[in-house]
């Protein structure tokens, strides 16, 4: 696995830091690919770190790194979720812009859908583009491996099925969702699951993971209500608090094998990179 790493901060080993740093940042958009961020102030004579950046601006750094692959021709998977959103929303601009043209994009819920539309980006489905170039993601846990946990938004199938067809995942989020093993954030693990009988299928799949002292929960809509999915089913959480899913191969295939199981969170071997957004840079990792 290899991985390199973009500083977000400016380097002070420099005495000619500042004519090099006033270069870059006039012709950024020409040299993105530099993989040169400034968040420095061109009136500051000495390079210092400044604000950390928030959450929200970290996943967009991750994001607009993560649209560099986007080319003009592209089928593009579009992903579901906050991350994902900052994506799409920077693809939206390029693609209005002319700076890309002739894409596709293929969206894995309906709020993408809804947001691919209004900026108007070209949309289809997987049974007219069954063949995906490049799709793009967040992840609510990443692991050593670059296996994933996927799903707190609710739209976990239909990224499954967009992303498998995908010949290339990217993957952007930033470092507060990697775990040293899968169900690690002691978070949600979802699983989606038919209406008919969901509490019988709920105790079975707390039964699966009872030694790793699962909690299995349906997700509700406000405090009266299941949440339902884009394809009309329900979701039930699996909370690990005390331990990780030691073989999530293995938990993938059990959860699968029950019947009234739809899809699970585990998206495993299926990412071929990962941007990672911290607090003093960005992050690639790939298989």
């Amino acid at each position: 696995m290899a991985s390199s790493t973009l500083s977000l901060l400016p380097s002070t080993s420099s005495s000619t830091f500042h004519h090099h740093f006033i270069l870059k940042f006039r012709h950024y958009h020409s040299y993105r690919k530099n993989f040169f961020i400034p968040i420095k102030s061109l009136s500051s004579q000495t390079p210092t770190p400044t604000t950390p950046l928030s959450q929200d601006q970290l996943k967009k750094v991750a994001a607009d790194k993560a649209v560099d692959a986007v080319k003009s021709g592209m089928v593009l998977g579009l992903g579901t979720g906050s991350t994902a959103a900052f994506a799409v929303a920077r693809i939206g601009e390029l693609y209005s812009s002319g700076q890309l043209t002739n894409i596709v994009g293929i969206p894995t819920s309906k709020r993408t859908q809804e947001q691919a539309a209004s900026l108007g980006i070209p949309l289809s489905v997987l049974d007219d583009h069954p063949r995906i170039d490049l799709a793009i993601d967040g992840a609510d846990e990443v692991d050593p491996q670059l296996n994933l946990v996927k799903g707190r938004g609710g739209a976990l199938l239909r990224e499954k099925m967009v992303e498998a067809a995908s010949d290339k995942f990217i993957v952007v989020v930033d470092d507060t969702k990697l775990v040293d093993g899968l169900g690690g954030s002691r978070l949600a693990m979802p699983v989606e699951v038919v209406q008919f009988c969901w509490k019988y299928n709920l105790n079975r799949l707390q039964e699966i993971f009872k030694e790793l002292g699962c909690e299995a929960k349906l997700r509700m809509e406000g405090d009266s209500k299941p949440y339902i999915t884009d394809n009309s089913n329900y979701i039930v959480d699996l909370y690990f608090p005390t331990s990780i899913i030691k073989d999530a191969e293995a938990a993938g295939r059990e959860i699968s094998a029950l019947e009234g199981v739809v899809e699970h969170g585990l998206f495993l071997d299926m990412a071929t990179e990962v941007i990672i957004a911290g607090k003093t840079g960005v992050s690639v990792k790939t298989k």
